[in-house]
């Protein structure tokens, strides 16, 4: 149709809050999204020891009902709007061992945290974005909603198809309206964190760390590209859907896995 797009400044003027946007995933994108031109604000529950000074930061716990209105007051407040909302914030902290040890404290926290936090969030900032009749909102969620690992992040998948599902839905409801709403789903990520685990295994086992890289690939039933993603190779893809260039896609759950989940 003969449109021409800036892929150095594509989102110049535009306003982003990227949930967990410290660490990990989270951060890439939030990086991502400023190097192509945008406002960015990020939300953690504590300050971290580093962070890039061009990044807002509102200190908050999204696990809380009162932690999303924080955050929504002050990003409406200071900056009047909101465009794109990334909910990456997300994660397990259960322990392992199957249903026997899990109780009502540990499923709670686990959907408070990876599917109630973004549906609140959806909930406060979607008002405006309606009123203006554009936005973009991008779930991170993960190959766990399709695939399980019973044994030891069983709340977390169960939080993550429910988010997938609900993210479906709600973009059959806005997008209409002028908002975009998509679903994000990775397989394993070699974070800080993902290193760290690594490493531990690799001690604890007495095996070299690309041994213990290979086990939980194993583990997982294969990564056929051979590798976890890198944290800036989901940021790359969440830049492009959030960026004018995707403004036909809606409603779609985009699996970056390396080829992990052995079904179509």
């Amino acid at each position: 149709m003969g449109q021409e797009f800036n892929f150095n400044h594509e989102l110049q003027g535009k306003v982003a809050l990227v949930t967990g946007g410290t660490k990990g995933t989270g951060k890439a994108i939030a990086e991502r999204l400023l190097n192509a031109g945008a406002i960015v604000v990020v939300t953690a529950r504590n300050v971290p020891e580093t962070l890039n000074e061009k990044l807002y930061f509102v200190a908050a716990d999204l696990s809380k009902a009162e932690g999303t209105e924080r955050v929504a007051k002050e990003v409406l407040a200071i900056f009047g709007k909101l465009d794109i909302l990334i909910n990456a914030l997300g994660g397990s902290e259960t322990k392992g061992g199957g249903f026997a040890v899990l109780n009502d404290e540990d499923w709670e926290q686990t959907i408070q945290t990876n599917l109630l936090a973004p549906v609140r969030l959806d909930r406060e900032f979607l008002p405006q974005m309606l009123s203006q009749k554009s936005g973009v909102i991008i779930h991170i969620a993960s190959i766990q909603g399709r695939l399980p690992l019973y044994d030891s992040t069983l709340p977390y998948a169960a939080a993550k198809a429910g988010l997938i599902n609900y993210s479906k839905g709600l973009s059959k409801e806005v997008s209409p309206k002028g908002v975009r709403v998509l679903t994000v789903s990775p397989g394993w990520i070699m974070t800080e964190s993902s290193t760290r685990m690594m490493e531990r295994i690799s001690e604890s086992s007495n095996i070299a760390l690309e041994q213990a890289t290979q086990s939980v690939m194993d583990a997982l039933g294969g990564i056929p590209i051979g590798r976890p993603a890198q944290p800036e190779e989901i940021a790359e893809f969440v830049g492009f859907l959030v960026s004018p260039r995707a403004n036909y896609l809606t409603g779609t759950e985009y699996i970056m896995d390396g080829g992990t989940i052995p079904t179509i």
